[in-house]
């Protein structure tokens, strides 16, 4: 009988697992209703940022070095957004800087660059930070 229950289990936990990974090519829209990031300080504004954005930072090392409200070894996405203005230049600027690193605007430890990240990936996470932005 424990045998059972243990089968049982291990066959409901691979289930969940696989039931919540995206097939290629569908988008999962069950999150898309609440565009406020979990860790958004008070007051913060979200209004026009990019959902997807959070989600690649989210799955990113983004997080690392940043948070949204306080500073780690990188400024927070809250000082970020009050530094710059949402403009098309701004966000290509600062996309571009994700993408191939930097130093020396924020303080003397340099950002690694990420390669990896495509361009429009990049000005996602961009529209997102600069969406924090508070009033």
């Amino acid at each position: 009988m424990k045998k059972i229950i243990a089968i049982f289990g291990i066959c409901s936990l691979i289930f969940a697992c696989t039931s919540s990974e995206k097939s290629e090519g569908t988008e999962d829209t069950s999150t898309v209703a609440s565009a406020a990031p979990a860790e958004a300080a008070p007051g913060a504004a979200v209004t026009g940022g990019s959902l997807k954005g959070e989600q690649l930072i989210s799955s990113s090392d983004c997080l690392t070095c940043h948070k949204v409200d306080a500073k780690i070894v990188g400024p927070a996405y809250i000082d970020v957004a009050k530094k710059y203005p949402a403009t098309d230049e701004n966000i290509e600027m600062l996309a571009s800087k994700i993408i191939a690193g930097g130093s020396g605007t924020w303080g003397e430890i340099p950002m690694a660059p990420h390669p990896a990240i495509t361009k429009d990936d990049a000005k996602e996470m961009v529209k997102y930070i600069l969406a924090l932005k508070t009033n």
